[in-house]
């Protein structure tokens, strides 16, 4: 069987779709293969004085999105989408060398201050890149398209996450060659990532020759000026507040369930390396699971039920995974909650919610939705993980608290999901 053939099996393809899909996919591998080559290196220097730094790095964070975000505006403001792409990336990559040579040369590698700003500077890169990736397939896949291939786009990231992980975990163990066994230091990895990023521009480049994007700015579909134009947009469109109140409450619900996660492994496994053998073992079953659904199910399964359909889909099932495990709060019920909902938001539930942005215009692609993605995201990361906190304080049980926010998440879905039907009629 030719590849081709083989694509249009495993994909609901039709003629000529197939180099652009590719390069999508080429693209995305990119991207997350670079950030899964840094996390653990971020994990490892950004908080090594204690996890309990983790909510004042996520308020640095959302501070640092605060000031980011302008500054990306004013950039898509200026330039046209074939420019201000790679331009974004390879600030992004100088700022790798940046770090590269800052952990080299500095005493102490920098000591707790650099590795602090590291932590923040790759959360903000790592929202930020795929914001931007995902804007651009929404901009350039029209919402017929992206329902039958922004499954099969996205297998192209996980593939890219699974890389990276596996690649950074054998070059810093140590790997024999022959007779002679080879070791790579962590900050290395900075500069392979960097060689990913321009890989990514090239993709970039490949895609905008596909897709004869535009080389003058402020063109029909190119954004127009000013920097605070998406800021403009959220407070006005009930569309853009909705997406917003949906993707806050995900990040919210998702922190308590990391938070009930750590408890539950805490009480179940005595040793370090037991709780660490528990959670490969989660991560590879959402591996398993998102890939599989990615490649087969997911195009089918947004043709067959809509948009507004998949939307509620996550809402309800964490709805009843957080009753289930408020009621039996096992490692086996939260393993299974977890593998359901993460393979679920990775192969479904992120594409379709991409979708949402086919039929708006660039303002709200690339200066609404940068903002939406990353502080709006990292809001919700903040407020989940200060909210136990309070809760404490009122003598409020976590599990409350969680399906109380699933319901409201059930209620934005369903909200969003009746503008995404007027719109689509609008739009026809």
């Amino acid at each position: 069987m030719t590849p081709a053939r083989l694509l249009r099996r495993l994909v609901l393809l039709e003629e000529g779709e197939a180099p652009a899909l590719l390069w999508s996919a080429a693209y995305f591998f990119l991207l997350l293969f670079g950030f899964y080559l840094l996390r653990p290196v971020r994990e490892a220097i950004g908080i090594a004085r204690g996890a309990d730094k983790l909510p004042w790095l996520m308020t640095g964070t959302l501070l640092a999105m605060a000031l980011a975000n302008p500054a990306f505006s004013a950039l898509v403001s200026r330039l046209p989408r074939r420019r201000f792409i790679p331009y974004a990336y390879r600030f992004f990559a100088l700022n790798m060398l940046a770090f590269f040579l800052a952990f080299r040369f500095l005493p102490h590698r920098g000591g707790p201050v650099l590795g602090y700003a590291f932590y923040i500077w790759l959360s903000v890169f790592n929202l930020f890149v795929v914001s931007v990736f995902w804007g651009l397939m929404s901009d350039v896949w029209t919402e017929g398209q992206g329902k039958r291939l922004f499954g099969f786009i996205a297998t192209g990231g996980t593939l890219g996450a699974i890389a990276g992980a596996a690649l950074t975990g054998l070059l810093t163990k140590g790997f024999l060659l022959g007779s002679l066994r080879l070791k790579v230091d962590p900050l290395s990895l900075l500069l392979l990532s960097m060689l990913t990023v321009e890989l990514a521009v090239q993709c970039v480049r490949r895609l905008a020759a596909i897709f004869q994007l535009g080389d003058v700015a402020h063109g029909p579909r190119e954004p127009g000026p000013g920097a605070l134009e998406g800021l403009r947009l959220i407070a006005t469109s009930r569309y853009l507040q909705l997406i917003c109140a949906y993707i806050l409450l995900f990040t919210i619900t998702s922190t308590f369930l990391y938070l009930w996660q750590g408890q539950i492994v805490e009480a179940a496994f005595r040793s370090t390396a037991e709780r660490t053998a528990a959670f490969a073992r989660i991560d590879l079953w959402v591996n398993v699971l998102t890939l599989g659904t990615q490649v087969f199910l997911t195009g089918r399964i947004i043709s067959w039920v809509g948009i507004p359909g998949v939307l509620a889909l996550l809402p309800l099932l964490t709805l009843g995974g957080f009753g289930a495990l408020w009621l039996w709060p096992t490692f086996a019920m939260m393993a299974l909650f977890q593998v359901l909902r993460r393979g679920l938001h990775y192969a479904v539930d992120r594409p379709a919610r991409e979708l949402l942005y086919i039929p708006l215009g660039p303002e709200e692609r690339y200066k609404a939705k940068p903002f939406v993605d990353t502080f709006v995201y990292r809001s919700g990361d903040l407020l989940g993980a200060w909210a136990p906190a309070a809760f404490a304080a009122l003598a409020m049980p976590l599990g409350l608290a969680a399906v109380g926010c699933s319901g409201l998440w059930i209620g934005a879905s369903l909200a969003l999901g009746r503008r995404v039907g007027v719109l689509t009629a609008k739009s026809s």
